[in-house]
């Protein structure tokens, strides 16, 4: 089984904001695979389902991004599941392009709040991720304020293919072929 949880802030405010991009993938892949995410249990609402043979926990914790790590330690003790293995973190990251995704086995949390809570409670950083581009922020913004921002038209579009390739990247991995999902999404892109 595996445990796949997109980050993001609960409530209606932050819908559709940079920060929510991995509530938006798990919202993609339960689209997809015909499971709704509405028990609220472990602090998350979660969906239970099967993606190609594989049973799978779709979660989106509801603790606020900078807590995150308290649904997941919860959903990970009660599920019994391997975080090495078996676990997948989707999330935002200012340091990559808009729609640009990047996939890792593990590694620090490179600043963002919600990584470094979950490696609090997890007590490492070896599980798996699927990083989702936001955008870098303007050199004027706050960050706090750029990433409960929402996307241009232009980005939406640039993101709507960027959660594609997450939710392809994801499905790469419940396969077991994390270095496949990695040679095909980590290579920068091309240039136009």
């Amino acid at each position: 089984m595996f445990i796949i949880v997109g980050l993001g802030n609960p409530s209606k405010e932050y819908e559709g904001t940079r920060h929510n991009a991995g509530f938006e993938v798990i919202d993609r892949i339960a689209d997809k695979y015909n499971i709704s995410v509405d028990t609220k249990k472990h602090r998350a609402l979660i969906g239970e389902g099967i993606i190609g043979g594989q049973k799978v926990i779709l979660a989106k914790p509801q603790t606020f991004m900078n807590l995150s790590g308290e649904s997941v330690r919860s959903l990970l003790d009660y599920y019994k599941v391997d975080e090495e293995q078996e676990f997948i973190v989707i999330y935002d990251d200012i340091s990559l392009d808009n729609g640009q995704i990047r996939i890792r086995a593990k590694g620090s949390a490179g600043g963002h709040n919600g990584i470094k809570n979950i490696i609090a409670h997890l007590g490492g950083q070896v599980f798996p991720r699927v990083k989702v581009g936001v955008g870098e922020k303007p050199s004027k913004y706050d960050l706090a304020d750029y990433v409960l921002g929402h996307f241009s038209k232009e980005e939406q579009v640039l993101m709507d293919e960027g959660y594609a390739h997450a939710v392809h990247a994801v499905e790469m991995i419940l396969e077991g072929d994390i270095s496949a999902a990695m040679n095909e999404y980590n290579r920068k892109k091309k240039e136009e």
